[in-house]
């Protein structure tokens, strides 16, 4: 049995928080690298380098790619040998205080959804899997909500084709048009239950983004989502979407969940192994 104190979770939090903030994550950066060399529109082209200078800026000055730095959401994969010292959320979240605070990043977090009054930095929403091994895996998405808003979900019967869940998702990307700030990053998750397809879509972003090799329903929807000619920041040009990324899960006989969560360029998450 290994013991992870809530002081060492706590700290490994705090340093997630600026990680993910400051530096884009490489999958992202090289596929906005790849688009700036293909793309032919010179506006979106110039849109394109803006981003990326501003990815490099952030990085070098240690200062937020956006000034949403988003509802920080966190996914544990707990070791069933691990022992932890202390209680486990309430780590979590004292390492988000403790980072949102220390790196000046926005307090966005507002504790009664209805009256919205005094924006804090915590809770932050935990999800939390136990797994084998000895080791802690914690991986922060620091979720803005431009794009987080043009989440979408839908209760299919499970006779649907192919074709109506891929139009579902090209709309949906359609329907958000610029004002999630693409060049998006598409998750989708299907099965489960309308909850837990959510949650799967989510997590779909928390995969490295191919800008190459994808399965063939993956690489279908990019390429769908791309003639929309959205292009970056609604400036037209090939790329509307740098990637789309699917994960699945059992459901029931009766039903098909699919759910669409968007991201916009600036995909922020960090990862970290105790």
């Amino acid at each position: 049995m290994r013991v992870i104190s809530a002081d060492k979770i706590s700290k490994a939090v705090s340093d997630l928080c600026a990680k993910a903030n400051f530096s884009l994550r490489k999958d992202v950066l090289e596929c906005l690298k790849a688009a700036y060399k293909k793309e032919a529109n010179k506006k979106a082209k110039k849109f394109l380098g803006a981003v990326i200078a501003n990815a490099y800026v952030a990085n070098k000055e240690r200062i937020a790619i956006c000034q949403d730095t988003g509802l920080p959401i966190l996914f544990l994969e707990v070791g069933q040998d691990v022992l932890i010292k202390g209680d486990l959320k309430k780590a979590v979240n004292k390492g988000v205080d403790q980072g949102y605070k220390k790196y000046f990043l926005r307090n966005s977090i507002v504790h009664d959804p209805v009256d919205r009054k005094e924006p804090g930095f915590i809770p932050a929403l935990i999800h939390i899997d136990l797994v084998k091994g000895s080791k802690i895996k914690i991986t922060l998405l620091a979720k803005g909500f431009g794009c987080e808003n043009k989440s979408r979900l839908k209760m299919f019967n499970p006779t649907v084709s192919f074709s109506q869940i891929k139009q579902f998702v090209v709309e949906a990307v359609k329907d958000s048009g610029a004002d999630a700030c693409p060049p998006y990053v598409v998750g989708v998750g299907i099965g489960g239950t309308a909850d837990y397809s959510g949650y799967l879509a989510k997590k779909a972003l928390l995969k490295p983004v191919a800008c190459t090799k994808i399965r063939k329903l993956e690489s279908d929807l990019l390429k769908e989502i791309n003639r929309l000619n959205i292009g970056p920041m609604g400036l037209g040009g090939k790329f509307t979407c740098l990637g789309v990324n699917i994960e699945t899960a059992p459901t029931h006989i009766a039903g098909l969940p699919v759910s669409v969560n968007i991201s916009c360029h600036a995909l922020r998450s960090a990862v970290i192994e105790l």
